[in-house]
């Protein structure tokens, strides 16, 4: 008898194990990677909701939420704040991996800190671009879907925000200076940036395309997830704060002009959001799918009136049963008095530990039903400790 027959009759018998197979494309555990910004990193996911009084009725996480290492004791790439409770851990046997990076653009940016966009870039020494961190782990993993969300600062986000503070706080009332009009805002706004930006956004999809191809898949083994970015605050009428006086900014951390927030919602997000789509299409992507958050968050926006501070609404512990109904997803706008706290400027306006859970929740219905849908609330409480959301 060859040796061959023979390892096929002991296989047979169960005497032999057959060659294992390696993880790879189709092959293991499956699993959902996040790539992108801090709207997909888990930027402030430390927090759970807001209270001006003390750190400790929302601080869910602790001081080791954005420590990704494999002992959770450090960052790998630091400021990057890719917490815990982000989007990509969706369970349920499928695994989760966490390549966004807070603050990252569509290409690589290198300064006070590496901030790895969705290209290929790759220093030699070991600091690698995110479609290039992608293409190596799909290799020896099986990825079934990738979620991006990408193109806020490529249209300078930060920015713009922090401008429409400053002309809040160092304006009066009576004669506000408003951020919509400032020329470094409107300048990010033009039809000719919009265009290169959408470029940009498009050919971030396809470094995603060429990383899967090079990791061995099939354009149809696996699905591209495309998130839009939710409000953050909402219009002039949904705020509890006046825009007189200084309470919106001192109390609330949400300071702009009534103005400056309906423009913000009407214009800005859906300029950034209508980019983001057009991108799709441009990138000729046939596995994309699209998850619609602009209004995933509202009643629960930084500011709103439905919601408050912990001391606002008589809670004191984000444990607290009605604190994810009650209290923020979005968290407050910091300045510089920030430092000595355990926040972070960078925190400001992004969505928070409820909103993370959130986000969650729905990725995981587009990875469950293998489609995309617009993400909202579904209801009060929490399930299995996330908020209720549906996809529709």
């Amino acid at each position: 008898m060859s040796a061959a027959i023979l390892l096929l009759s002991l296989t047979g018998l169960g005497l032999v194990a057959p060659p294992a197979h390696a993880d790879g494309p189709g092959s293991g555990t499956p699993y959902v990677v996040t790539v992108g910004d801090s709207y997909i990193s888990g930027e402030a996911g430390r927090w759970a909701g807001s209270s001006n009084d003390s750190e400790a009725p929302a601080d869910a996480l602790g001081a080791h939420a954005y420590h990704d290492n494999a002992s959770h004791t450090a960052e790998q790439i630091p400021r990057c704040h890719r917490s815990l409770s982000a989007e990509a851990y969706i369970g349920g046997g499928v695994g989760g991996l966490n390549l966004a990076c807070s603050g990252a653009k569509t290409t690589t940016a290198t300064g006070d800190y590496f901030k790895p966009g969705i290209d290929f870039y790759d220093d030699g020494a070991g600091n690698l671009g995110q479609a290039k961190m992608l293409q190596q782990f799909a290799t020896s993993h099986n990825v079934k879907q990738v979620d991006v969300s990408i193109g806020g600062n490529d249209f300078n986000f930060a920015s713009i925000v922090t401008q429409c503070v400053q002309d809040f706080l160092l304006s009066p009332s009576w004669d506000p200076d408003y951020c919509k009009d400032d020329s470094s805002v409107v300048a990010n706004f033009t039809s000719a940036n919009i265009t290169t930006v959408r470029a940009r956004i498009a050919t971030a999809f396809q470094n995603v395309r060429t990383a899967m191809r090079n990791a061995g898949y099939g354009d149809t083994a696996w699905s591209l997830v495309v998130q839009t970015y939710p409000s953050p605050i909402p219009s002039s009428s949904g705020f509890r704060y006046s825009q007189s006086g200084f309470t919106r900014q001192s109390t609330g951390g949400c300071g702009f002009w009534n103005a400056d927030a309906d423009w913000a919602n009407a214009t800005a997000l859906v300029t950034i959001n209508n980019t983001v789509r057009a991108a799709i299409g441009q990138s000729g992507l046939a596995n994309a799918r699209l998850l619609e958050l602009q209004s995933a968050f509202n009643g629960r926006r930084l500011c709103e009136k439905t919601v408050g501070l912990y001391e606002e609404v008589g809670l004191s512990s984000w444990t607290q049963p009605t604190a994810v109904d009650k209290t923020e997803w979005i968290n407050q706008i910091r300045t510089v008095t920030t430092i000595g706290s355990n926040y972070f400027i960078q925190e400001s306006l992004h969505p928070n530990y409820w909103a993370q859970l959130a986000l969650r929740n729905c990725v995981r219905q587009t990875y469950t039903q293998n489609r995309g849908g617009t993400c909202t609330i579904a209801g009060t409480g929490l399930v299995n400790g996330e908020p209720r959301m549906t996809l529709n």
